[in-house]
């Protein structure tokens, strides 16, 4: 599986990363075997939060034992000093693993948390401390909104950045959901992008969900490959892989195949998706 650099890290991340929150609701031994399989395909990053249901728990045991041999991201939900050192301590002890390689904060989608989370007492200074104390090397941010995120590397120097890019977003682009200034910052400051909902196709219509993903992806291997390739086709270093386990062999295989769009083909598989509501509030 091709490798990227991941900004001024300098990690080569697989152009996937493991999506911890596929994890979040199976058992143990599903958990293993998908963790197993992720890596014999070439995958070296993990993306995992609290919030992922059990997903640090079931990762610990794999972690455990193969903890040199992996890119560990986590995040946090707190916006507070105090509460978000106590994370980091509750999220290391769940992962079996002595530090993070990078730490981010988690849904980070208005000027409001953004500021929360830098000001005095926030949790950006709970994520320095641990720096210092060496249990992670790299500090994060992670949302929804893509402007959020430029105002934030704007005012502190994150090494990393994660946010949605997804040809259905691109079908409705708008203030909120253009990703375009944010990759552009992102490449002057050579910070490390992290490209989330790939495969998004919509909001759920039917009352029963087929996968465990909170809005409706897209599951035919064609949608699947041109969904993938036109995320990977910018400039990104790596695509979380969506929450349910069912997706993952089709989106390894569009991976493994990946081939990069030009900007005419870019444009046809956005213009095939327009009648898609997007998954995010416009």
């Amino acid at each position: 599986m091709e490798k990227r650099r991941l900004g001024r890290t300098g990690h080569m991340s697989s152009v996937l990363a493991f999506g911890a929150a596929a994890l979040g609701q199976v058992t143990q031994a599903e958990a293993d075997a998908a963790v197993e399989a992720a890596f014999a395909s070439g995958i070296n990053h993990i993306d995992v939060a609290p919030a992922y249901g059990q997903a640090e728990v079931r990762l610990g045991p794999w972690l455990a034992r193969n903890r040199a041999k992996v890119f560990l991201a986590c995040k946090t939900g707190e916006r507070s000093k105090t509460r978000a050192r106590e994370s980091i301590k509750r999220s290391l002890e769940r992962l079996r693993a002595d530090h993070f390689d990078l730490f981010q904060f988690h849904g980070v989608n208005d000027l409001e948390t953004l500021n929360a989370v830098l000001s005095p007492l926030g949790a950006l200074e709970a994520a320095l401390e641990a720096k210092q104390q060496g249990l992670t090397k790299y500090i994060g941010i992670t949302g929804h909104r893509p402007f959020v995120h430029v105002e934030a590397l704007n005012r502190f120097d994150f090494d990393t950045v994660l946010f949605p890019l997804n040809r259905v977003l691109a079908a409705h682009r708008n203030d909120y959901t253009d990703f375009t200034q944010l990759l552009e910052l992102a490449r002057k400051k050579d910070v490390g992008t992290i490209a989330i909902k790939a495969v998004a196709k919509r909001p759920w219509e039917a009352t029963s969900h087929v996968y465990r993903t909170w809005y409706e992806p897209f599951s035919d291997l064609a949608d699947i490959e041109e969904s993938l390739w036109f995320t990977l086709s910018h400039d990104i270093t790596t695509a979380a892989l969506p929450s349910d386990l069912q997706l993952w062999p089709a989106i390894f295989d569009a991976a493994e195949r990946f081939k990069p769009m030009d900007e005419q083909t870019r444009r046809e598989v956005v213009s095939k998706v327009r009648q898609y509501p997007p998954i995010f509030p416009m």
